[in-house]
């Protein structure tokens, strides 16, 4: 029987979708060793926005997250999801520190890297890939950000799908990460990708417009060999299809997963009591679980409706909302039609509400817009109008060449910078992306460990480390 694998998505996408990735690390500890033990293809647990949380809202360190998750997950493949030439931050990174990074996060327990771009330009994945690639043991999976519009067609993906199997992917992942597949073109898409690659296909969607098990179904029939879910508790909504679900729907078909629904029911139970306490804190809104087919016309994530959401808020403008969502596709489509995923949505979701709330479209710019338009982040999907690129940058010269090819070597300079805080090699990487937000992580770990059982030493007691 062709068994399918899941994915699991408890410990990073489906608390990133509903809860802002608050979960702690301590909270994540009781059900490691269930999860450990489910038997699931891999299990995502590190990277996207888990790194940046740890750091600014939690006060913890995201490399030692890893480490207590390796250690008490020793049989399952741990996964990460890693944005290319950006790495976990915002912009894009030296070679160096991409390396560099890659090479520390395998070494501290991550097995599959799933590694994509916002714009789908395989320049800004090369670096990553290769370097992945030189790790002893790592899955080095690569993802076609889904989107649509009149470049994306299934002749386009299929051929970037063929670029990434000659660039090195392991797997290719179809990440719909706004929920915009639909069955029937989920079942085409994969099917082509299929015949058109050597590798495994594995499919990632959103269950936001309520469509996404189905997705899953369809994907499964065409070849797909793994998917991913969330355990219920943390499932649907913006997250992911329910793991149990999915298990049952495939249950004694050639496409059964060979996951036993007895297990899943004992962590999925453990999550229950989470999700009930995220409920009563406020952390978990309702309106977060709800379906919204909305986001097949806006094609707007749920973490950016979210953002939106919070933006317009702070502007006292929340009636404005609906305006907003019919401003991105049009800001959209004057970007060369980008997929809306970390950072092209946040890039695109603040222009269209500079664009509504200033009364005038791009009367007021943002500096990250410009740099979108300019090809700092690499090359759009369509080419953009030369006038609006006039319009928006003026006499600026278009980037026309790898990003990252205009940085200088880094990680030396990084390091000198951030010595005072210095702790572990770790720390070099954590502050090449998070700057100030990483110091004041660094000085909350120095002051931490100056008290003892509440009493705070004296100064001639303090061991400062070196």
């Amino acid at each position: 029987m062709a068994k399918v694998g899941i994915t699991e998505t408890i410990l990073r996408d489906a608390h990133q979708s509903l809860i802002a990735t608050r979960m702690t690390t301590e909270e994540m500890l009781p059900a490691l060793e269930l999860l450990d033990n489910v038997g699931y293809h891999s299990l995502e647990c590190w990277g996207g926005a888990t790194f940046d949380s740890c750091l600014r809202f939690l006060n913890e360190d995201p490399w030692e997250r890893l480490r207590i998750l390796k250690k008490h997950m020793p049989k399952t493949p741990l996964q990460m999801l890693f944005r290319g030439q950006n790495m976990l931050g915002y912009r894009h990174y030296a070679d160096d520190v991409v390396e560099y990074f890659v090479q520390k996060s395998v070494a501290n327990g991550i097995d599959v890297i799933r590694i994509f771009d916002a714009l789908n330009d395989i320049r800004n994945l090369e670096t990553s890939i290769k370097a992945a690639k030189k790790e002893k043991g790592a899955h080095v999976q690569v993802a076609v950000s889904y989107t649509t519009g009149p470049v994306h067609n299934v002749e386009h993906f299929v051929k970037y799908a063929k670029q990434l199997e000659e660039t090195g992917a392991d797997s290719i992942c179809i990440k719909d990460m706004a929920g915009l597949l639909v069955p029937y073109d989920t079942y085409t898409l994969v099917k082509e990708i299929k015949n058109a690659v050597s590798i495994p296909v594995q499919l990632h969607s959103h269950a936001t417009a309520g469509i996404a098990d189905m997705v899953l179904m369809k994907g499964v029939e065409a070849g797909a060999s793994v998917i991913d879910t969330a355990l219920s508790p943390l499932s649907m909504g913006t997250s992911h299809p329910a793991t149990e679900s999915m298990v049952a729907a495939l249950a004694g078909t050639e496409y059964d997963t060979g996951l036993d629904l007895v297990k899943l029911k004992e962590v999925s139970g453990y999550f229950a009591g989470l999700r009930k306490k995220y409920l009563e804190n406020g952390q978990l809104n309702p309106k977060m679980l709800e379906v919204d087919t909305n986001a097949l016309i806006y094609q707007v994530p749920g973490g950016m409706l979210s953002n939106l959401v919070s933006q317009l808020k702070q502007a006292g403008r929340e009636d404005q909302l609906e305006e907003v969502l019919m401003e991105v596709p049009r800001v959209r489509a004057d970007a060369g039609y980008p997929p809306l995923v970390t950072p092209s949505s946040q890039i695109v979701g603040t222009q269209a509400v500079f664009n509504v709330i200033g009364g005038e479209r791009y009367k007021m710019v943002t500096k990250e817009f410009k740099g979108l338009v300019r090809g700092e982040y690499g090359a759009t999907p369509a080419p953009i109008d030369p006038e609006f690129v006039k319009k928006i940058i003026g006499d600026e010269e278009p980037i026309t060449c790898r990003p990252a090819d205009r940085l200088e070597p880094e990680l030396d300079k990084l390091r000198d910078e951030m010595k005072e805080w210095y702790e572990q090699e770790e720390d070099v990487l954590s502050y090449a992306q998070f700057g100030q937000v990483a110091v004041k992580f660094f000085e909350n770990r120095r002051n931490e460990k100056y008290h003892i059982d509440g009493k705070h030493l004296n100064e001639e007691q303090q061991v400062h480390p070196v």
